[in-house]
């Protein structure tokens, strides 16, 4: 009877571990000996606040699921959505396509630059530049007229202490300022154009120093006046929270100055030098010169003064002597003078063509060596502390928002000194707009003509043409195709403009040299 019981006892748990063996493989579990403690841990939480039981249930429903996503897949593989290309995409990562230009663009003028050599050879001479900025080695006139500059600003701080001091009227300080500009935009370019020996290089150096120091002594006239008006209102007391602010609102420990302590020859030639045309009492100040930021830029600065001048000689004087002889008047008795004309007429336009590339990439080059390398170096060199000298001209959607953006300090006065006070006045936007574009027209012209010794009014027509032209983009074009039209101005507007009176200058030296 015990055996049988034994045997009994046996067979039923034998039994019973071949039904839990097969319920576990139904379950995907391994068969572990069943205890207490394994009981109690296969109800313990697990991660997520599920069971190990529970994770083990959700196992084969997650197969069948993931097994009906793959035949689904294989039965459908299409689904509705835009082409990347379409504008409704939503797709905006055009990197690839980016540097596919930029490649295009390094192969293309690689190919002009190699067919140039072939034709011409290497032109670079670096002695030749020298002939640019001098005729004769002793008579240095542009030279001459820097230092006599001097004496120009020493008179505008002069003027301003007599009327701090009240030894000047406020009229008669008014009409020493009104001499003083007068004779900065007269006297230089008198002597440009009495002077044999100034250059056309050498004569645009010295008129765009006069016209910058010229906005400058404008801008300290007015700043120096403003604050005099302060002091008026203020009991003849300057406050401090106007025109010199409190200390906690200046970080270090430089003395801020109030009117008319500034009135000093220290303050005055560092805002002579200051990349800026607008005058401050206390401008804002970097904490210290970086050594190799300033190194950097230096580098640019002779490495893109070499880059600018090796291209002129090499791309664009070639073109530009080539281009001379189909603007020449020709064929007067000849009877097939007409179509001859003609196809002179269409050589000039090519010749035209052609040199705008260059004449544009050289636009770009001298903008960054400019405004970014050069004034960057200066700035860095006398901690000023705003360097926003140009904005993202670059994604302009109108021309207004191009010119506004491209060169900051221009803007700044304009905006300041000129445009504003005009609004004060009660004179209309419109109006306002088209008297600064005009103001920019005559420095423009007034920068190219009297160099050259001619006088075309290209500059000044190509800059009053931007009013229409403005309104033309303004009102009809949005978007790409407004940046488009605006990169279409800049390529062919302004640089036509220059072109012509440098192919014109050609046209009239070397011709009458040659007859």
């Amino acid at each position: 009877m015990g055996d049988w019981n034994a045997t009994t006892t046996t067979t039923t748990g034998a039994q019973t571990r071949r039904r839990r063996a097969t319920l576990a493989a139904t379950r995907g579990v391994s068969l572990q000996p069943v205890n207490c403690a394994s009981s109690a841990s296969a109800e313990l939480p697990a991660r997520g606040g599920e069971t190990v039981r529970e994770r083990s249930l959700e196992r084969p429903r997650g197969d069948k699921k993931r097994r009906r996503n793959e035949i689904s897949d294989r039965l459908s593989c299409h689904r509705t959505q835009e082409s990347l290309l379409s504008s409704s995409s939503g797709f905006r990562n055009y990197r690839g396509i980016l540097n596919w230009c930029v490649v295009m663009l390094v192969l293309s003028n690689s190919r002009l630059f190699l067919e140039n050599l072939i034709k011409y050879g290497i032109l670079v001479d670096p002695i030749q530049v020298i002939s640019l900025f001098l005729n004769d080695p002793y008579s240095w006139p542009a030279a001459c007229l820097l230092i006599v500059s001097n004496v120009f600003i020493l008179v505008g701080l002069y003027t301003e202490r007599q009327l701090s001091k009240g030894s000047f009227s406020e009229l008669a300080g008014f009409l020493v300022h009104c001499i003083n500009l007068s004779v900065i935009l007269m006297f230089p370019a008198a002597v440009v154009l009495l002077v044999p020996s100034m250059t056309p290089v050498g004569g645009a150096i010295a008129l765009g120093t006069y016209t910058i120091l010229f906005l400058k002594l404008y801008s300290y006239k007015d700043v120096n006046l403003w604050c005099r008006e302060l002091s008026l209102v203020k009991a003849k007391k300057l406050s401090r929270s106007l025109s010199c602010p409190s200390p906690q609102h200046f970080k270090g420990d430089e003395q801020k100055v109030c009117y008319p302590g500034n009135l000093t020859i220290r303050d005055m030639y560092y805002f002579v030098f200051a990349p800026t045309l607008c005058y401050e009492l206390n401008f804002p100040r970097s904490p210290k010169v970086r050594k190799r930021f300033l190194l950097r830029r230096l580098f640019e600065m002779m490495f893109f003064i070499q880059v600018l001048v090796g291209l002129t000689q090499q791309w664009m004087i070639p073109i530009i002597q080539s281009s001379m002889k189909p603007l020449e008047v020709r064929g007067q008795n000849n009877p097939d003078a007409h179509e001859e004309n003609d196809m002179d007429l269409s050589r000039m336009t090519e010749r035209l063509l052609r040199l705008a590339v260059p004449n544009h990439l050289l636009w770009l080059m001298f903008f960054y060596s400019f405004f970014h390398s050069s004034l960057n170096f200066t700035a860095e060199l006398l901690r000023f502390g705003d360097r926003q000298f140009y904005k993202d001209w670059w994604n302009s959607e109108s021309v207004t928002y191009f010119w506004q953006n491209w060169n900051i300090p221009v803007h700044k006065w304009c905006l300041r000194h000129f445009y504003k006070p005009l609004l004060r006045r009660g004179v209309s936007k419109m109006i306002s707009q088209s008297a600064v574009f005009f103001l920019s027209a005559f420095f423009h012209e007034y920068l190219v003509s009297v160099p050259l010794r001619m006088f075309r009014l290209w500059a000044f027509t190509g800059m009053m043409a931007q009013l229409p032209l403005a309104w033309l983009v303004g009102s009809f074009l949005r978007g790409n195709y407004g940046n488009a039209a605006v990169w279409m101005s800049i390529i062919i507007g302004q640089p036509f403009a220059i072109l012509m009176y440098v192919h014109d200058y050609y046209v009239m030296n070397y011709r009458l040299e040659t007859d």
